[in-house]
């Protein structure tokens, strides 16, 4: 194998960057040609690509988002798109695709794969909802980001006796709202897997206060309605 290339897709997520690097660096270590693709799948089928160099990743690990860029694209979800870009990689004699992003991006690496490319996918997604990955890149960063604001409405919530609602993001999966429901001691936690009333959660809070708590923390997943509750007593 001679030449790769690389792609960032979908949301970006902390951690991006260091593994946009490791890609760059192993290559060059193996003596092969790295190709960066910009604005993700986009980039695929717009053929907007271009040779990355060790210079073009140093001093990024600590940089957020990705120097490649990310975009959702339409496109390559027709069957002509993945053609499409199918065709450009080839014309650049490309033998193999690394593509760092979350289940959107995973499905459409599947899909290359299917029509004969190889792929390697990096599970890179702060709601760590892909399948067969324990630890996503970007959740442990998300899930700290979450604590220092639950840390910080506490305070707010006691001096003034209220009860607080932290939304973080999960649209199908739950795990960095209970993650940070559980390390951030909050009363309650509304995820996208199990409904609930929202009466229990009302609940939940004013038991809070009759337990002498002088603040109530529920923390929400962006794709929860009416979902599950996690008793966190203290």
């Amino acid at each position: 194998m001679k030449r790769i290339a690389v792609l960032t897709s979908g949301g970006d997520a902390p951690g991006m960057n260091a593994a946009i690097r490791s890609v760059v660096r192993t290559g060059i270590d193996k003596g092969w040609e790295v190709i960066g693709v910009r604005h993700g799948y986009a980039g695929l089928i717009d053929d907007d690509m271009a040779l990355m160099g060790a210079r073009d990743v140093s001093g990024i690990i600590q940089l957020g988002g990705t120097i490649l860029g990310s975009a959702r694209c339409l496109e390559f979800e027709t069957a002509e798109g993945q053609r499409k870009a199918i065709g450009n990689l080839g014309r650049r004699s490309l033998e193999a695709l690394i593509v760092i992003g979350g289940n959107g991006s995973q499905t459409g690496a599947h899909a290359l794969s299917q029509m004969g490319l190889p792929v390697v996918g990096v599970a890179s997604t702060i709601d760590n909802d892909l399948y067969g990955s324990e630890i996503t890149i970007g959740v442990d960063t998300a899930l700290n980001i979450a604590l220092e604001a639950i840390d910080r409405l506490k305070v707010t919530a006691s001096s003034h006796q209220r009860a607080f609602l932290v939304e973080v993001m999960g649209r199908e999966c739950g795990y960095l709202a209970l993650m940070s429901a559980i390390a951030g001691g909050a009363e309650a936690v509304v995820v996208p897997e199990v409904e609930v009333d929202p009466e229990v959660v009302a609940a939940e809070m004013r038991e809070a206060y009759e337990r002498g708590k002088s603040h109530a923390l529920v923390v929400v997943a962006e794709g929860a309605h009416t979902n599950c509750v996690l008793n966190n007593r203290e």
